[in-house]
């Protein structure tokens, strides 16, 4: 017989935020750990950890892909507030190569149209990079939405403000104007 319930680490009450604990008083007693988003500007950054060279691989058409980029932005961000060590950069590399080829299929659709010719028919289909744009861009929310979820359970105060999934849609919005 098969494994029951869900994938292990997927089941159960999910954590409670930092911000609730400190509130109900710590009540596990456990050692907790605090991230700050300080509002100074004597920020002591940590050197980042580079990106493997997949993440600016020279693509079929001539050009580097944006992943390492958006990386590098991605870890300053988190770096910016302290959350930088708690995020895997395993984790951070798999959320830019998903948000540089969303960007990518968006470019793609851009230029080639929302239609493809079907190879055996010769009828009008959907192209296939509308479908492949909707599965990375469902993907790169997950991901970014991961990230995020780790910065707000481990946080003290709630934060606000621009983020680098913003970028990531600046970004797109740039390559369909074609700059």
């Amino acid at each position: 017989m098969g494994r029951r319930g869900p994938a292990q680490g997927q089941g159960g009450r999910p954590p409670k935020p930092l911000a609730e604990k400190v509130l109900d008083g710590n009540p596990g007693k456990r050692r907790l750990t605090v991230v700050e988003f300080p509002n100074t500007a004597n920020l002591q950054g940590s050197d980042m950890p580079l990106p493997r060279e997949l993440l600016s691989a020279r693509q079929k058409d001539g050009r580097n892909l944006e992943a390492a980029e958006i990386y590098a932005n991605t870890w300053d961000w988190l770096d910016q507030r302290g959350a930088a060590r708690i995020i895997s950069p395993q984790l951070l590399e798999r959320y830019a190569m998903s948000g540089a080829r969303w960007i990518q299929c968006e470019e793609a659709v851009t230029e080639y149209g929302f239609l493809a010719k079907h190879p055996t028919t010769g009828s009008a289909i959907q192209s296939p990079y509308v479908a492949m744009s909707q599965n990375y861009m469902a993907q790169t929310n997950r991901l970014w939405y991961e990230i995020f979820q780790i910065v707000k359970e481990n946080c003290a105060t709630d934060y606000t403000g621009s983020n680098p999934q913003d970028d990531v849609m600046e970004r797109l919005l740039t390559a369909r104007r074609g700059k």
